[in-house]
């Protein structure tokens, strides 16, 4: 029986038919060399690819993923529009950017699937990247690290600058809060705001003075 296309039986030779065979598995299957591997790819790879869910998928073929529901989201979103803006060629389809990410770069920031493929994605996005975004010291204390242009190293730099800002005011606030609940807070200044924690644990810190949290 045939359809318009042609003879529906596969009636090429058995060897060929397992050379696809087997071709088609190592294009799917990782490798492993040493300490060195490639993961198996699934279908939700291909779903990645053609239908991201997401923002984190979206510009997923950047780098590391930032996930909506984080805290960080809100001060992050713009610095990876901005990262997609200089990064995606206008002609080029988002799809096929992460199609290079999934099979040169092994959807990895590491690892290498296919040279080809990665230095094709490594060219088409000028080299830009989103390697890593974490918290150090503590919770405010946003350290980003990415591989761009100057204007967009900035941007990262202000970033990491305004969330320590906020971070550290509210921290402060609140130990100013502890100790007197009805001071006034001015806030845009964090040097303002230790002075002011300063003055009142000192002020305090005398057996002679009441404290307003002690019960008489």
């Amino acid at each position: 029986m045939e359809n318009k296309l042609g003879p529906l039986k596969d009636k090429r030779p058995l060897k060929e038919k397992l050379t696809s065979f087997l071709q088609s598995l190592l294009f799917w299957r990782g490798k492993e060399t040493g300490m060195i591997y490639t993961r198996d790819l699934e279908w939700r790879d291909i779903r990645y690819i053609f239908f991201p869910k997401g923002f984190e998928e979206k510009y997923g073929y950047l780098g590391t993923a930032i996930w909506e529901e984080s805290s960080f989201f809100k001060y992050m979103y713009p610095l990876v529009l901005a990262m997609d803006y200089e990064a995606k060629p206008k002609w080029c389809p988002r799809w096929f950017l992460r199609f290079t990410d999934v099979f040169g770069n092994d959807k990895s920031i590491v690892r290498v699937r296919n040279h080809k493929l990665n230095n094709l994605h490594r060219k088409l996005t000028k080299g830009i990247i989103f390697w890593d975004w974490k918290t150090k010291w503590s919770d405010y204390d946003l350290r980003i690290s990415i591989s761009g242009p100057k204007h967009l190293q900035e941007l990262a730099d202000a970033i990491e600058t305004k969330v320590y800002h906020i971070g550290r005011e509210e921290e402060l606030v609140t130990e100013i809060k502890k100790i007197l609940p009805t001071a006034t807070i001015i806030y845009g200044s964090i040097e303002r705001l230790e002075k002011q924690l300063e003055g009142l644990q000192q002020f305090y810190k005398s057996e002679e003075v009441w404290h307003p949290n002690e019960t008489i």
